[in-house]
């Protein structure tokens, strides 16, 4: 078979497409059929596995050989269907049709096929060069299903493999197979026989159209699919109570607590190791820089002001990240996330949003720019924008330590592990208050200035996997901590320095921190905090984690980032400058409702393209948190007179 150079280059900016030299593979699949776990084991990359629909929005590329030849393989977006209802199924027909790759692999999905066969049929009438990979046969085992792959291949027209995706030797067959179908010429392929009036109008029929496939894809599952009956299976048993209207959220409440309680207990010591690693690396930089002549004022804004907040930026985020991230990705992996998205559809449904936005929120406890980019998967850009504008009202991990510190100090006592799990329950609550809020705001949007209905969308609920251990690491910890810490100390370097310059350069009888606290501080008082808090919010724009030592730095009129020796150290610092339980309260208010951080602030713009929403983005959440602490405060204030 002659090659020809595909459009594909094009399209992916001249990378990831396939030489003259090389075949052009497609795969395609619904969502969840372990259609990139087929990607991973043939091209040995690590591609990110996605378990609800849309989790993928642009094909990834890979190469591997059979023989001497070698092959480029696209992985497609996960979609239902091909008639361009959404992002996902317009990128998987356009590549069809403009790429004309040499072979189009189909993964499906072993224990439910006849719902797999409806894209099949969909994607033999663009092409019919087609490999049809049944995938999860292992799993179809189990539940006693058995699927007659000789008949199938004889009803279709294709070749088709049946395969488990973690299994070496079912990858080496289907790379075979793969082989064999693009050096094969093309046969006649099943045709599914429409209506009549729907070929007159050249398919305009959508209503039909659907019909008719699904009919043909029965047809075809009743010869081939041979399933004896079972009592209720072990996941089906474990979904009546996760996604029961009894039990979910009470077992969504319980994951969430045992999350937090684990990344409290477990940050706290190699956070403590980190910080006191790198600031052992003070006086040597200090002496350098003088060593070379350096001014001593030079000196102190690199290694006291841009080195310490970086340092503090990074031993604060990077443990509980490297715990929290791993233990969300394997969620993920297990198959719980999706079933998290479909517990809370009809909480987003009433507010006239989007489902999924319930994905992109869950995103946001990691970090609030990874959820709004995240919102991609959202079709409808009305619900997109909701979801953007919304995202930053959940704690990301920057804002953690806050919060931690906050309950800790106020409304915690007992022993270290009782302590630890009191944390974590305050936590929780707050968290659940956030999602409340999210929920609010999310409804006012859609009644004000983004009114509409919601929209469906279509979840599938995966089948519970063992997770890959080592990939959870992997993906977590080069995804997605690595990749935010790196993005979070970009920003906290520049932000050191101006610290340091408004802590030590002096305007009339007072440094410009000073100066700005005095400003600040009657607002502050009004909203229950005073002008060295919000000062501290207003410094930790670029970095959510350097409020609290901006306050220790204003509290004791240091010229640099103080770090505090314990949690006892900085609640007697706290009371001796005028804090209560309300004013821990407001802060911990104000510090889930405010401006999202710098780096968000450059993802909203980036992906909604226009500054009015990301002026939106930032002044929504700050103006509902100063009105909810001056509300707060207001009413404490009456509450002590009477």
């Amino acid at each position: 078979m002659g090659l020809t150079r595909t459009s594909l280059a094009a399209e992916t900016g001249g990378t990831g497409g396939a030489r003259e030299s090389e075949y052009l593979i497609a795969l395609m699949g619904n969502p969840n059929v372990g259609k990139s776990t087929v990607f991973n084991a043939l091209t040995g990359m690590h591609q990110h596995t996605g378990n609800w629909s849309g989790k993928t929005v642009g094909a990834a590329f890979g190469n591997f050989s059979y023989g001497e030849q070698t092959y480029c393989i696209a992985d497609l977006p996960g979609t239902y269907s091909l008639h361009t209802h959404s992002a996902e199924e317009e990128i998987a027909r356009d590549f069809l049709t403009e790429s004309a790759p040499h072979l189009t692999v189909v993964v499906c999905d072993a224990t439910c096929l006849e719902r797999n066969l409806n894209l099949v049929l969909q994607i033999l009438e663009v092409t019919p060069r087609v490999l049809v990979c049944v995938n999860l046969m292992d799993e179809a085992k189990k539940r006693r299903i058995r699927i007659d792959l000789s008949l199938l291949e004889k009803r279709l027209g294709v070749p088709v493999v049946g395969i488990s995706a973690r299994r070496r030797q079912d990858i080496l067959h289907l790379t075979q197979r793969i082989a064999e179908a693009v050096d094969s010429p093309s046969g006649e392929v099943y045709r599914v026989l429409y209506p009549e009036s729907v070929n007159e109008k050249n398919h305009g029929e959508a209503d039909e159209i659907a019909t008719a496939l699904v009919h043909a894809a029965e047809e075809i599952a009743a010869d081939v699919v041979y399933a004896q009956t079972v009592s209720k299976s072990r996941e089906e048993r474990i979904d009546r109570i996760v996604t029961g209207r009894v039990m979910a959220y009470p077992v969504m409440l319980a994951l969430l607590l045992i999350i937090f309680w684990i990344t409290i207990v477990g940050a706290n010591v190699p956070s403590s190791w980190l910080s006191a690693f790198f600031t052992s690396f003070e006086a040597p930089m200090y002496g350098a820089l003088t060593a070379i002549g350096a001014p001593v004022f030079l000196a102190e804004m690199i290694v006291y002001g841009m080195y310490r907040v970086l340092v503090w930026v990074v031993s604060v985020m990077l443990p509980p990240m490297a715990i929290f991230f791993p233990m969300f990705t394997l969620l993920e992996d297990v198959g719980y996330l999706p079933r998290i998205a479909y517990n809370l559809d009809r909480c987003f449904h009433k507010c006239s949003t989007c489902g999924k936005q319930a994905l992109t929120m869950c995103m946001g406890f990691g970090c609030n720019a990874a959820g709004v980019v995240g919102c991609r998967i959202i079709d409808s850009p009305r619900e997109r924008l909701i979801a953007i504008l919304t995202n930053s009202f959940v704690p990301c991990n920057g804002r953690f330590p806050l919060l931690i510190a906050m309950t800790s100090m106020f409304f915690v006592s007992g022993s270290s592990a009782l302590g630890s799990l009191t944390g974590a329950f305050f936590l929780s609550l707050i968290i659940v208050f956030s999602v409340g809020v999210t929920l609010a705001v999310s409804a006012l949007l859609s009644k004000t200035v983004l009114r509409g209905l919601p929209s469906s969308f279509t979840l599938e609920l995966p089948p519970y996997r063992r997770p890959v251990i080592l990939s959870v690491l992997v993906r977590s910890v080069l995804d997605r901590t690595l990749f935010v810490l790196g993005r979070a100390a970009a920003v906290a370097a520049p932000a050191g320095i101006l610290i340091w310059i408004l802590a030590n350069v002096k305007i009339g009888s007072g440094t410009i921190f000073a100066q700005l606290t005095g400003i600040l501080d009657p607002i502050g008082r009004i909203m229950g905090m005073d002008g060295v808090i919000l000062l501290a919010f207003i410094l930790g724009f670029p970095a959510n984690e350097t409020v609290i030592p901006i306050m220790m730095m204003g509290y004791l009129s240091a010229g640099t980032l103080t770090e505090y020796g314990s949690l006892t150290e900085l609640h007697a610092l706290l009371i001796a400058n005028g804090w209560t339980p309300m004013t821990a309260v407001c802060v911990i208010l104000f510090s889930l409702m405010h401006w999202p951080c710098s780096t968000t602030m450059l993802t909203i713009h980036k992906e909604s393209g226009s500054l009015k929403w990301t002026a939106l983005a930032f002044l929504l959440p700050t103006a509902i948190g100063a009105g909810v602490c001056i509300l707060l405060n207001g009413f404490a204030c009456l509450a002590q007179r009477f």
